[in-house]
C-alpha cells in the first residue's frame, strides 16, 4: 500500500510534482543570516549556548557549566532529581542491593523520598496498575502493528483516553492516577508492541507474557521480552540502573519542553505525554542511542582493526570531515547541549558496561567505545576548535548495554521513554498546579504584505 496518498493522486504527472516539490522547498527557505539579525533564538538557545530561561522547576536539575563574566566554564556534570543528586541515589540502591527505578518515580511524582511502607505501597499499585483494560492488546495492538516501536506507544498512550469515562478532567487527583497509570502501562506496550512487530512484520513467533506484579519495572519488562522470560538479576540490575538515568531531565530537553507546552494547552494527559514520546523518537533526542550503534556498526565495517586506536583516529577524522558514516559531521554519542567535562549518567553507565563486557567476553568492542570517547575531543579541537567541552553523552554507552543484555535494537529508544515517563508526568503536574499560562513563544514573519489574486488571474 502507498503511504502517501497524494503520491498517487499526482502519479504520471511529473512536471507538477517537480514544480510542487520545488515551491515547498524554495517557499520555506529562511536566510541564516536574518535569525542574527532579528536576534532570534535558534533552538531557544541565547548566542552562548545557554539555554533561554522559560520556566521555573523543582523536579530536576541539569548542571555541567558555570557562567564567568559572560564566559561559560566547562564543569564535571551532574544531575539531581529534586535536589538529590542521582550518583547518590544509585550508590545506595546498589549497595542495599534493591532496585531503585521504583523510588524515583515516588520520588519525582511526590517531591519526597518515600519511606518504606510508603514505598511498598506504591510499588504494590504499580504491580496491580500494570495490566491492560479488556480488549486493549488484540484491538489496539495487535491488529496494527507498527515498524517502529515508539509510534505504536504514541497511539497506545492516545487510546486510552477512549478507556477512561472523565479522560478531560484536570483535577489534580485524576491526573496522579493517570500518571501512575501510564508509569506502569507503558513497559507493557512497548513490550507487546515489539511482539506484534516482530510476529506480524518480521514473521517470528507470537509471545505475550502476562506482566508481572511482584516484580520491578525493570524485571517485568524483560520478563516480557523474553519468549522464555529468562533473565538474571545482574541484568534486572543493569536495566534497572538505565531506568534511574533517564528518568529525569530539567524542563529544558526537547521531549519535557513539549509535554510542558502541550500541558500548558490544558489538553488532557494522554496527549501530552503521547507528545512528549513523538519528540523522544527524534534522531536528535532519545533516537540517537540507535545512531551510536549504527555508527559503531559503520567504524567496525570500514575500520579493518578496530582494535588499532590510530585506524579508529582515522575513520573518525573522516567522519568529523563529513566523508564517512552518515555525512553529518557528527560523532553520535558525543557532545551534549548542557554537559561539558562528563556526562553522569555516561560516566555511571560505563562503569557498569565495562563489567558487563567482562562477563560477556565483548571487552575488545568496550575498547573501541572507550577510544571514540578519548580521541573524539580531541580531534574536535584539531579540526574545529571547541573540542574541550565534548565528552560523551548517555547515549554512547546506553545502546551498547542493551546490545550486551540481548535487548533487540527496536527497543532502544522505546525504554528511553519507559524511563522517562515519571518526568513527563512530575513536570506536567508541576505545569498545570504552578504554570498557568499557555506557552507561546513569538515569531517574526518575514512576508511582504501582497494582494490576493482571483483564481483565473494567477
Amino acid at each position: 500500500m502507498n503511504n502517501c496518498k497524494a503520491n498517487g493522486a499526482i502519479n504520471g504527472r511529473d512536471q507538477l510534482v517537480d514544480n510542487l516539490y520545488r515551491f515547498a522547498a524554495d517557499n520555506n527557505k529562511i536566510d541564516p543570516f536574518l535569525f542574527d539579525y532579528y536576534g532570534v533564538k535558534r533552538g531557544l538557545r541565547n548566542n552562548d549556548g545557554t539555554g533561554v530561561l522559560v520556566g521555573l522547576t523543582q523536579i530536576g536539575e541539569v548542571h555541567g557549566y558555570i557562567m564567568d563574566e559572560g564566559q561559560k566554564i566547562p564543569v564535571e556534570g551532574r544531575l539531581r532529581y529534586r535536589g538529590i543528586n542521582v550518583e547518590d541515589i544509585v550508590n545506595a540502591c546498589q549497595a542495599e542491593g534493591r532496585f531503585g527505578f521504583e523510588e524515583v518515580c515516588f520520588l519525582l511524582l511526590f517531591g519526597k523520598l518515600p519511606n518504606k511502607e510508603e514505598l511498598d505501597t506504591f510499588c504494590s499499585i504499580l504491580g496491580k496498575s500494570r495490566y491492560l483494560p479488556d480488549g486493549f492488546v488484540e484491538d489496539i495492538i495487535l491488529k496494527t502493528p507498527s515498524k517502529n516501536i515508539m509510534n505504536k506507544l504514541a497511539r497506545c498512550i492516545l487510546s486510552c483516553y477512549s478507556y477512561e469515562d472523565d479522560p478531560d478532567n484536570l483535577s489534580i487527583d485524576k491526573v496522579l492516577c493517570r500518571c501512575i497509570d501510564l508509569i506502569a502501562q507503558v513497559p507493557v506496550f512497548v513490550a507487546y508492541s515489539y511482539m506484534a512487530k516482530a510476529h506480524y512484520i518480521d514473521g517470528k513467533s507470537l509471545h505475550i507474557h502476562v506482566p508481572r506484579e511482584d516484580q520491578s519495572t525493570s524485571e517485568s519488562f524483560l520478563h516480557m521480552i523474553r519468549p522464555d522470560s529468562q533473565f538474571t538479576r545482574t541484568e534486572a540490575e543493569i536495566l534497572d540502573l538505565s531506568l534511574i538515568l533517564h528518568a529525569e531531565h530539567g524542563g529544558g530537553n526537547n521531549s519535557t519542553f513539549v509535554t510542558r507546552v502541550a500541558t500548558s494547552s490544558g489538553t488532557d494527559t494522554y496527549s501530552a505525554i503521547a507528545a512528549g514520546v513523538g519528540s523522544l523518537k527524534g534522531p536528535k533526542h532519545g533516537g540517537a542511542n540507535i545512531k551510536v550503534m549504527e555508527m559503531i556498526e559503520d567504524i567496525k565495517a570500514n575500520v579493518k582493526n578496530w582494535e588499532n586506536e590510530n585506524e579508529v583516529r582515522d575513520y573518525l577524522i573522516r567522519i568529523l570531515n563529513k566523508e564517512a558514516f552518515d555525512r553529518s559531521g557528527l560523532v553520535y554519542g558525543m557532545g551534549h547541549a548542557v554537559y561539558t567535562l562528563s556526562d553522569p549518567r555516561a560516566v555511571l553507565l560505563k562503569k557498569k558496561a565495562k563489567e558487563l563486557a567482562k562477563i560477556k567476553n565483548m571487552e575488545n568492542e568496550f575498547a573501541l567505545y572507550d577510544a571514540i570517547e578519548r580521541l573524539t575531543p580531541v580531534l574536535f579541537e584539531e579540526l574545529k576548535g571547541g573540542g574541550k567541552g565534548l565528552c560523551a553523552n548517555v547515549d554512547l554507552y546506553s545502546g551498547f548495554v542493551y546490545k550486551m543484555l540481548g535487548i533487540p535494537s527496536d527497543l532502544y529508544t522505546a525504554i528511553f521513554a519507559i524511563a522517562r515517563v515519571p518526568g513527563w508526568c512530575a513536570h506536567s503536574l508541576e505545569e498545570l498546579i504552578s504554570g498557568g499560562r499557555i506557552i507561546r513563544p513569538a515569531y517574526r514573519t518575514l512576508n511582504q504584505i501582497k494582494d490576493y489574486k482571483p483564481l483565473n488571474e494567477r
